[in-house]
């Protein structure tokens, strides 16, 4: 069996808490039980932004795990079709509750192309951090190159959207594209395979931590199921308590 990395599991971990509190104030907010403007609001943005970071980053800490411990391509795919299965579950869940603004392209479509490009770029060791530093970078080069070629406005549209270069973001309620974020994975790949081969004890082994480190570990182990599971279950108890409140 694979070794865990408990550390890499309590990082998953503190996003998923960190993610849980934002989506309960955002529901709180839904429900129009606080009042919040979470689209505009640095306070509510920049979280949004630290969030996505550190789920991203560890997605590439893992496939830097998952390739120093020879996972081959058939044990990555059946990891990934349930990334990608996932993701279809949100699109439907989303369209049910947002018809108007459902994701299209959120943190798990996101994760489940970038795992794929991460996986064949790999290889280009040192390149991964200029190349996560120019996908970062571009983004912000947009809105002045479709200035000057307004042809380039054509990724402003849903599709050509998910690549990220755009100068307009789009009505959706949750949007992760390849730009500027898989700079993140590759960042996130290029520093585990750097900690992998020089202080692997940086990322611990499993079993560390006492019960509040093991409890975070086993939570991280199970993000997945977590982040498709949460969101129901707080909109269900909020809109339950105001539906018998009111």
């Amino acid at each position: 069996m694979a070794q865990r990395f408990d550390r890499i599991d309590r990082l998953r971990a503190v996003a998923l808490l960190w993610m849980t509190v934002y989506h309960l104030c955002f529901d709180l907010n839904h429900f129009g039980l606080i009042r919040q403007d979470m689209l505009v609001d640095p306070f509510w943005t920049t979280q949004r932004t630290a969030i996505v970071s550190l789920f991203l980053f560890t997605a590439g800490l893992s496939q830097a795990v998952a390739l120093h411990q020879g996972q081959g391509w058939p044990r990555f795919w059946r990891r990934w079709a349930q990334v990608a299965g996932a993701a279809l579950l949100v699109s439907l869940g989303s369209w049910l509750v947002f018809p108007k603004s459902f994701i299209y392209f959120g943190v798990l479509h996101g994760i489940a192309v970038m795992l794929v490009i991460a996986r064949l770029t790999a290889g280009c060791g040192r390149w991964l951090w200029p190349l996560g530093a120019l996908a970062l970078a571009l983004p912000w080069f947009a809105p002045w190159a479709m200035a000057q070629w307004p042809a380039l406005a054509v990724f402003n549209e849903r599709g050509p959207n998910v690549l990220g270069f755009i100068s307009q973001k789009p009505f959706t309620e949750d949007y992760v594209p390849l730009l500027p974020w898989l700079g993140v994975v590759w960042w996130g790949l290029a520093s585990g395979r750097w900690v992998l081969a020089h202080r692997p004890g940086w990322l611990g082994g499993s079993g560390q931590g006492g019960a509040v480190g093991r409890g975070m570990a086993t939570w991280g182990r199970w993000s997945l199921s977590y982040y498709l599971l949460h969101q129901p279950v707080l909109m269900g108890l909020i809109g339950g308590a105001v539906w018998l409140w009111r």
